[in-house]
């Protein structure tokens, strides 16, 4: 395993160019390694994110039978499926901070049915998994709290599915209508089977992927707008064969940004115009705020062109990317309003009162609500020492408060515990020093 300073101090750095081949999507990777664990035949699996999440992924899939090897030092590697079975029928299984991987896994394991019981780290224990939970227990699923109610741990017993039609609220994380929608095939044996989604649902683009993917491996989804998932029953899993994961956009945000507030260009590697991820629609947000954005078919260009604007935008759909908007938003020429961030709750930590407290940390005016965050960026950067919650996604944000814009200078930030970024992108401050210069000390 790679090893960590307690802290990382990087230098302001006055120019960020240069290109960055990006690690594999964490999305993609957990959620082809199930679909090829599930369905029949062997799958080569190219170029898997090296990350925390993936590997609690394949540690759990090997706990339940799954065969799998890595080919040499690459992040390829063959999944052997047991078309929708599982050889181990009783499992005790660690998941660490994996949101996607416990999810999918809790609705897979309560429709094959066996005996398992699935933990985390303390801060899993506090992510809600409580609706899920609930429309499994609906259509007949055995699954027990040992915690808070609510929340993992979680003890899964066999159960007796009547599935035909079930219904999961959209409105906290749209993991658990994918988890639902990956473990149907496995219900609809005989029935179609209907998810039909209560309330609004966020985090559309994140469907979009598990649809794609699904269809790749054989299962065609029937859906009525955002609202009704059909599966048609008889359908089951089949590999495609070598599957290809994407790079990472979420990651990708990190270097765009990088790109239009420090001069660039900044080149990234592995995502383009014909992604099926939704946060390449980051870039959007960045040519609101005035950034020159190319796109080809496997790379995605960023370069600044002047002062940032400020926005105010809702971010629903982009969430993970969003978090970027708001570091940027310390390099725009007003006040930037990021609205509908509401499930920044409920992940690693609770992104939107930590966002506030660090960026108040460099200087920030920040107005913190529900499920908004309006931040006023200061005349001057403060240098911060910033607390990372354990979350990878608040490390990366912040190096690029290190870096100098057109009018507002970069500042030296000091990232306490850098190791929470190898949840998905062990190597970044390497490559994002790389791109800055080496303002990495």
């Amino acid at each position: 395993m790679k090893q960590y300073p307690h802290h990382l101090d990087l230098q302001p750095a006055m120019h960020a160019q240069g290109a960055v081949r990006l690690p594999g999507s964490k999305s993609i990777s957990n959620r082809m390694l199930l679909l090829a664990a599930l369905a029949e035949g062997t799958t080569d699996i190219r170029a898997l994110l090296a990350s925390d999440d993936t590997h609690v992924m394949l540690m759990a899939l090997q706990k339940l039978g799954i065969r799998w090897e890595q080919q040499g030092e690459s992040q390829d590697y063959i999944v052997h499926g047991t078309g929708g079975t599982l050889p181990v029928h009783q499992a005790d299984l660690f998941m660490g901070n994996a949101g996607t991987a416990i999810r999918p896994l809790t609705a897979a394991l309560a429709v094959i049915g066996g005996d398992y019981t699935l933990h985390g780290v303390a801060r899993m224990h506090e992510r809600p998994i409580g609706d899920l939970v609930d429309a499994l227990n609906a259509i007949g699923g055995n699954i027990e709290y040992t915690g808070q109610p609510g929340y993992p741990p979680l003890h899964i017993r066999r159960g007796r599915f009547h599935a035909q039609r079930l219904q999961v609220k959209g409105n906290v994380s749209s993991q658990f209508l994918t988890a639902l929608l990956m473990a149907a095939p496995l219900m609809a044996r005989d029935q179609d089977v209907v998810i039909e989604v209560v309330g609004e649902l966020i985090s559309k683009p994140y469907i979009e992927i598990t649809l794609n993917l699904m269809r790749r491996f054989g299962v065609e989804v029937a859906r009525d707008g955002w609202q009704a998932f059909t599966v048609a029953a008889g359908q089951a899993y089949r590999s495609p064969g070598t599957i290809h994961v994407e790079g990472d956009a979420s990651s990708a945000s990190y270097f765009l940004a990088a790109g239009a507030i420090a001069g660039g260009p900044v080149r990234v590697e592995g995502v383009g115009r014909d992604s099926i991820q939704g946060d390449v629609r980051f870039v959007d947000a960045l040519e609101q705020m005035g950034a020159s954005i190319t796109l080809g078919d496997n790379w995605i260009e960023a370069r600044s062109n002047g002062v940032l604007k400020a926005i105010d935008a809702d971010f629903n759909h982009i969430p993970d990317a969003a978090m970027t908007i708001a570091v940027a938003a310390l390099y725009a020429d007003g006040p930037s309003v990021l609205r509908n961030i509401g499930s920044w709750r409920v992940k690693e930590t609770d992104r939107i009162a930590a966002m506030a407290t660090e960026l108040r940390k460099v200087g920030a005016t920040v107005e913190e609500g529900a499920d908004y965050l309006r931040v006023t960026p200061p005349a001057e950067l403060r240098p911060a020492a910033i607390d990372t919650y354990d979350d990878h996604r608040m490390a990366m944000c912040f190096s690029l408060a290190s870096l100098d814009g057109r009018e507002r200078r970069g500042t030296a930030i000091r990232i306490n515990d850098p190791k929470c970024v190898a949840k998905t992108f062990p190597d970044y401050f390497e490559a994002f020093a790389a791109i800055a210069n080496n303002n990495l000390i």
